[in-house]
C-alpha cells in the first residue's frame, strides 16, 4: 500500500524518538520513500545518523544551511510529500502546529504542505490530558489532521496512564489505511452541493438560512483527497472551494441550484444534497428597491422546486444522499424524509446540540437508512464526518458491485 509513496516522518524531542527509528526501517521495508526531518530536541535524544543510514536518505534539521541547489527546500518537499507522519509529536510541537508558527524545518513544512498528515503524540499522561493540549490536538483534527491516539500504560516518567508511543506495527497500519483512502473512490463521480439559496425580493433584499456550507465544502475535500471525481455547486458562501476539482459553480436562487443539478444529473454516480435550499421564495420581485415607509407591507411566499424528490424520482442506480437540519422530533422527520424522497440514506443533525449544525466546524450527526437501520456518533469534526459518510457510501457502492 505505501511502494512509492513519499513519505515525510517529523520526529520531535520525545523520549519516544528512539521508536521512530523502527517505524522508518519499516515504512522501508513497505516501499515507500522516507525523508526524515528532526527537531534541534529529536537530535538530543537520536543522532540524526541512525535515521539517515536506515531511511538511506540525508536528514534535515537546519533549516539554514548552505542549499545544495536553487529549490526552497521545505516547499519543496512540501510539495514532494505524499503523507507527512509526525511520530512522536510532544506537547510542545503540536501547540505549534495547531497555533501555526513556523520556526523551524518541520513546522514549516507542516504549513506549506497539502499532504495527508498524521500526528502521533507521545508525552506524560498530565500533558496529554491537559485541556490545552487537547484543545491543540482538536484544532489539528478540525483542519484536516488525523490523530492516532497513543496507548496507556506504563511511561517513562514513572507514572501510568495514556501517552505511551503506539506500536510501529500499528502506526504503520494506520498509515496504510489511511493511503489507502487516498484512492479508494477512484473512477467514482460526486456530485456535491452545498451552502444556503437566497430568494430576493427587491434588488437587494433576500431570504436566506444560517447555513455556512461548511458541511458539503468538507465532503468536497474529503472525496477528492480519496480520489473521486468532484462536481460541487455552491450557494453564496466566505470560504474557498478546494483544489482540483472536477467541476465548480456558483449560484444564489433554488431555481438556479435546480438546473445545475439537473445539468450533471447524467454526468454523477453518487449525489450528496448537503445544501440549505429554501423552501419557499417571495411570488413578486420587485425591480427597485422596496422603500421604508410608515405601513407595513406583506410579502406572499411561494413554494421552490424540491429538487431532492425530483432527483428521487429519477435516481435509478444512482446513490442519493440527503442532509436534515431539524429542531424537533428529529428521527421521525429524517425518515419521513429519507422514505418520501427515495434515499439511499440521510444525514440527521439535531441543530439545538451544542457544536452541530450551522457556522461551526463540527458536527453531531445520526445516518440513517431505508433498512431502518440508524447510526449514532459523537461530536466530530466535519472533516471526520465528511470520511463517514464517504464510508458509508463506499460500503453501498462495494453491496452493488
Amino acid at each position: 500500500m505505501l511502494k512509492g509513496k513519499f513519505i515525510l516522518l517529523g520526529v520531535t524531542g520525545s523520549i519516544a524518538a528512539y521508536k521512530a527509528c523502527e517505524l522508518t526501517r519499516l515504512f522501508k521495508k513497505r516501499g515507500a520513500y522516507v525523508q526524515v526531518v528532526m527537531t534541534e530536541s529529536a537530535c538530543k535524544f537520536v543522532a540524526p545518523l541512525t535515521f539517515q543510514i536506515l531511511s538511506e536518505n540525508p536528514v534535515i534539521k537546519d533549516m539554514f544551511k548552505e542549499p545544495s541547489n536553487w529549490e526552497v527546500e521545505h516547499v519543496s518537499l512540501a510539495d514532494k510529500t505524499d503523507i507527512f507522519v509526525i511520530a512522536p509529536a510532544t506537547a510542545n510541537i503540536i501547540a505549534k502546529l495547531a497555533s501555526g508558527i513556523a520556526d523551524d524545518m518541520l513546522t514549516t513544512t507542516f504549513l506549506a504542505t497539502k499532504a495527508t498528515k498524521i500526528i502521533v503524540p507521545a508525552m506524560n499522561v498530565n500533558m496529554y490530558e491537559n485541556p490545552i493540549t487537547q484543545r491543540n490536538i482538536n484544532i489539528l483534527k478540525k483542519n484536516g489532521c488525523y490523530v492516532i491516539e497513543p496507548d496507556e500504560g506504563f511511561l517513562a516518567c514513572g507514572k501510568v496512564g495514556k501517552g505511551r508511543f503506539p506500536a510501529p506495527e500499528d502506526i504503520i497500519d494506520y498509515v496504510e489505511k489511511v493511503a489507502v483512502k487516498q484512492e479508494d473512490l477512484k473512477g467514482i463521480k460526486i456530485l456535491i452541493t452545498a451552502g444556503p439559496t437566497r430568494e430576493y425580493f427587491d434588488p437587494v433584499r433576500f431570504i436566506s438560512n444560517r447555513s455556512s456550507g461548511k458541511m458539503g465544502y468538507k465532503i468536497a475535500e474529503a472525496a477528492l483527497e480519496r480520489g473521486a471525481e468532484v462536481a460541487l455547486i455552491s450557494g453564496p458562501v466566505s470560504i474557498s472551494p478546494p483544489e482540483k476539482l472536477h467541476l465548480f459553480h456558483k449560484v444564489e436562487t433554488a431555481e438556479e441550484m435546480k438546473n445545475k443539478v439537473n445539468e450533471l444529473f447524467q454526468w454523477a454516480d453518487v449525489i450528496i444534497k448537503a445544501a440549505a435550499v429554501s423552501d419557499y421564495r417571495p411570488k413578486h420581485k420587485s425591480e427597485h428597491k422596496i422603500k421604508k415607509s410608515d405601513e407595513e407591507i406583506v410579502i406572499e411566499l411561494v413554494k421552490n422546486p424540491d429538487i431532492l424528490k425530483e432527483l428521487g424520482e429519477k435516481k435509478g442506480e444512482k446513490i442519493l444522499v440527503g442532509f436534515a437540519a431539524e429542531t424537533d422530533l428529529p428521527e421521525g422527520n429524517a425518515r419521513e424524509k429519507l422514505i418520501k424522497k427515495n434515499l439511499d440514506m440521510i444525514v440527521l443533525n439535531d441543530v439545538t446540540k451544542q457544536g452541530a449544525g450551522f457556522e461551526v466546524d463540527t458536527n453531531i450527526v445520526k445516518i440513517l437508512y431505508k433498512s431502518g437501520k440508524i447510526e449514532e456518533f459523537p461530536l466530530l469534526s466535519k472533516k471526520e464526518v465528511a470520511h463517514l459518510i464517504l464510508d458509508r457510501i463506499k460500503a453501498i457502492l462495494k453491496e452493488r458491485a
